[in-house]
């Protein structure tokens, strides 16, 4: 951990988070120790990427998150992503797969690489995750290191979807989860294999989603899809609207509470191997 991210981590990020939340981890025990790996999770929120940020951090291990180009060249904020290692990516562009060859490159040295899997804000009325695209599963294709998988949920309820609503008082509850890393080398390193890759993205996202399911206490939809399900726009984004798998309208959509504690395997979708790789927030 170099001194800036050091400084920028614990001096800044976390005692923000500190000030708006209460996060509680489970599973740390999980995290690989010894070599670089990939961490995935659920995006609901642009505060998602420091939250997961925040539990390996508070076990002193970095993490170097696939970083929207947006925010990367922003003003102020993206020279502290540049600072401190962050990996830009410029979707749509011919530079779109440069971010997976910097994160091969970084995890060839040792380092843990972040990637939501889902490649943008969750568009799931009820906000599970949705189907993921394929950066994660062929980078882990290609280099062979362990996947960790991440639940979290919370954040979103602090700075809701696309910054529509910012609710830092009173500070809200935030959990993540740590799954045990998945060893996808029996996916083989031919990326170029898209029932393989298809197979590996169907896997991150179970694992995903299972530990989701744990924290909300409920069995997630089959997941939304918006290939097939269409995508709301970000105008509606966190409003009451029918889910497309139901017809029902999402009772906890508008205010994205989380549902009561007391409350079949997700597939993948379809061939995504063209698509971009993930997207942090």
């Amino acid at each position: 951990m170099t001194p800036f991210y050091r400084f920028a981590a614990r001096g800044a990020i976390i005692p923000f988070l500190k000030g708006v939340s209460r996060q509680h981890v489970t599973g740390a025990e999980n995290i690989p120790r010894d070599r670089g790996f990939i961490a995935v999770a659920n995006h609901l929120s642009d505060l998602d990427s420091l939250t997961a940020m925040r539990a390996l951090v508070d076990e002193d291990v970095p993490i170097y998150s696939l970083i929207k180009s947006g925010l990367y060249d922003a003003p102020v904020l993206g020279h502290v992503f540049k600072a401190g290692g962050q990996i830009p990516v410029y979707r749509g562009t011919a530079k779109a797969g440069d971010a997976l060859v910097e994160a091969e490159r970084r995890l060839a040295l040792g380092d843990p690489i972040m990637i939501f899997p889902e490649g943008t804000l969750s568009r799931d009325p009820l906000r599970w995750p949705m189907t993921g695209k394929t950066g994660a599963a062929r980078l882990a294709m290609r280099t062979g290191v362990p996947v960790l998988p991440m639940g979290q949920w919370g954040a979103h309820e602090i700075l809701d979807t696309y910054n529509k609503s910012f609710r830092p008082f009173p500070r809200k509850d935030v959990e993540v989860r740590i799954g045990e890393p998945l060893d996808l080398t029996r996916c083989g390193s031919d990326v170029e294999d898209k029932e393989a890759v298809r197979a590996c993205t169907a896997e991150i996202m179970r694992a995903i989603t299972a530990l989701v399911e744990e924290i909300r206490g409920q069995k997630a939809p089959r997941p939304f899809d918006m290939k097939y399900d269409g995508d709301p726009g970000k105008g509606r984004l966190g409003t009451r609207r029918p889910d497309p798998r139901t017809g029902e309208t999402a009772p906890d959509a508008a205010t994205g509470a989380a549902p009561a504690r007391d409350e079949d395997e997700p597939p993948v979708g379809p061939d995504v191997a063209a698509d971009e790789p993930g997207q942090p927030a």
